[in-house]
């Protein structure tokens, strides 16, 4: 394309890449540690904002908020993106972490439902919808500023640091919790102590402003602006380009939705499945997130700069492909390690339930619904992580190991009774509940899973960065690939775990919600393998 390689770019010096990278870096991980520090904090939150005294649906009500985010991901894509192609790469990302920081500091003020009532959950989802429009500006905006300072030989490695900068925002996520509970007492911190997490973000505002201030505009950008070849209207022309919509559609389930599903999985699924029915200590669970996390940073790194050489089509293949082979294969293995008393339990004692209209209703105190006595039964086996099977009869009735556990009254009317008495009849039978302290070589082992997970995660995301900035025209870039990403991302990505939390509780099978990432990651590889380009990187006007 003539159009686009006419005007003259400034080449950076390798001192400017390092300060781009630094400095877009740096500003990535705050973004997304003020982002993922929501979700990292789900089991404090849940209580505090939507308490309804049902475990499950607190869970599942942050998990909705959480996503709510995520949908407005594709909102903040066309908005930032519109202005990034309009008025700058710099300048449109300075707003959106200004954006994000004063609104996760917002959620550390907000006071508790028992304070304001109703009022509470509602601020929450108005914060989680400005974190998500500042979201669906950001990635856009950095990994395409780093790759347009960057030759096309070198631009795989370079973005690819933009790329671990989104596993960093969770490390950090991690380290802040991790620190915070060392330095406040247990009680003060479910108490208080989780808002101080939240309003670090004023902190990291700071730092991530004092450094992108110092960023020049992209070479790129500053050249078409000089010769007047920007976009008239970005969101219209992203749909309008030639083959552009068949580069998007390529993009939304070729991409996006493979790696965004393998990555949540790997992180978000990997610490609810831990600290949920797995029962692993709190403070543990962190500590594995941690290691594996930060460790995980550098296969990114690693994989961005292999697609320099063997192109960006190929580490998506062969980790979409991995993980379709592995993903149920790895669960089983780190429930097994985190918590072989309970399988073994359920195996030796097999819990067997009885009753009418066996199923749940997860949602069914939210909309004022009636939850069978069969239902919640169900429901306080699968909270607990209990595998069982269902019977249909008559009466409600529940075997533990051939033996029958009488139901009282008072169970089904309260939820808290319920819990008690089931877990205690099981306790009986040989199922231990409390908080797991897993040995040594079974945390190893837990924490070489996850990494086999973030390996997977790199091969399908390290390269991502730099291959969307080169399927697309530079005049329209920060639309056209924001607006897929972030629609795959916000909606494939961003609902998994809701979505996989919702599974799990209809069907009672704590593994059952992974069969939402195998599915949108087989489609994924279909279309990957059919659109994306095959060989060496290549710029826009060599491919388009």
């Amino acid at each position: 394309m003539s159009e686009a390689a006419a005007p003259t770019i400034h080449e950076p010096s390798e001192k400017e890449i390092r300060l781009v990278i630094g400095a877009s870096s740096a500003g990535t991980i705050f973004e997304w540690y003020d982002f993922f520090i929501y979700g990292t904090l789900f089991y404090i939150i849940g209580p505090v904002f939507f308490p309804s005294g049902n475990e499950t649906l607190e869970i599942l009500l942050v998990w909705a908020t959480f996503a709510i985010g995520f949908g407005f991901r594709p909102v903040g894509a066309i908005l930032f993106g519109y202005l990034g192609d309009k008025l700058g790469r710099k300048y449109t990302f300075l707003v959106t972490v200004t954006l994000m920081g004063i609104a996760t500091a917002g959620v550390g003020l907000i006071p508790s439902y028992a304070t304001i009532g109703v009022a509470a959950p509602i601020i929450v989802i108005l914060l989680r919808i400005l974190q998500g429009l500042a979201l669906g500006g950001e990635y856009g905006g950095a990994a395409i500023y780093v790759a347009e300072h960057a030759k096309s030989d070198k631009r795989g490695f370079y973005t690819s640091f933009i790329q671990a900068s989104v596993a960093g925002g969770f490390v950090l996520s991690i380290a802040v919790v991790i620190l915070c509970r060392l330095l406040i007492p247990e009680d003060d911190f479910i108490a208080w102590g989780w808002r101080v997490p939240f309003l670090l973000s004023i902190i990291l505002l700071g730092i991530s402003l004092w450094m992108r201030l110092k960023l020049n505009e992209s070479p790129v950008f500053k050249a078409m602006k000089e010769s007047g070849q920007t976009a008239g209207n970005p969101f219209v022309e992203s749909f309008t380009y030639p083959g552009n919509k068949k580069r998007i559609f390529i993009v939304l389930f070729g991409v996006t939705g493979v790696l965004t599903t393998i990555w949540y999985t790997a992180f978000f699924s990997g610490l609810s499945f831990l600290r949920g029915p797995m029962r692993v200590d709190d403070g543990l669970v962190e500590m594995i997130l941690l290691i594996a996390g930060l460790v995980s940073m550098g296969f990114y790194i690693v994989v961005g700069k292999w697609s320099d050489t063997v192109g960006r089509k190929k580490p998506i293949i062969i980790g979409a492909l991995l993980t379709l082979a592995a993903l149920f294969p790895i669960f089983w293995a780190m429930g097994s390690l985190a918590n072989p008393g309970l399988a073994q339990a359920a195996k030796d004692n097999p819990v067997v339930v009885a009753g009418r209209e066996c199923v749940t209703d997860p949602f069914a105190e939210l909309f004022d619904r009636t939850q069978t006595p069969c239902g919640t039964v169900l429901e306080t086996l699968t909270a607990n992580g209990v595998a069982y099977s269902v019977n249909d009869a008559e009466e409600l009735g529940l075997t533990v190991g051939g033996q029958a556990v009488a139901i009282e009254d008072s169970w089904l009317e309260d939820g808290d009774a319920r819990r008690d008495g089931i877990l205690a009849a099981l306790t009986k039978q040989g199922f231990d509940f409390s908080k797991q302290t897993p040995p040594i070589g079974s945390v190893l082992g837990i924490i070489g899973l996850l990494l086999i997970l973030g390996a997977l995660s790199a091969l399908t995301y390290g390269s991502v960065a730099a291959l969307l900035s080169e399927m697309f025209p530079p005049k329209i870039r920060y639309s056209s690939m924001s607006i897929p990403y972030h629609i795959g991302a916000g909606y494939l990505g961003g609902f998994l775990p809701l979505i996989a939390g919702f599974i799990v509780a209809r069907s009672g099978d704590v593994y059952a919600g992974l069969w939402y990432t195998w599915v949108v990651v087989a489609i994924g590889v279909a279309v990957a393998w059919w659109g994306l380009p095959d060989g060496p990187p290549r710029d826009f006007e060599e491919n388009a």
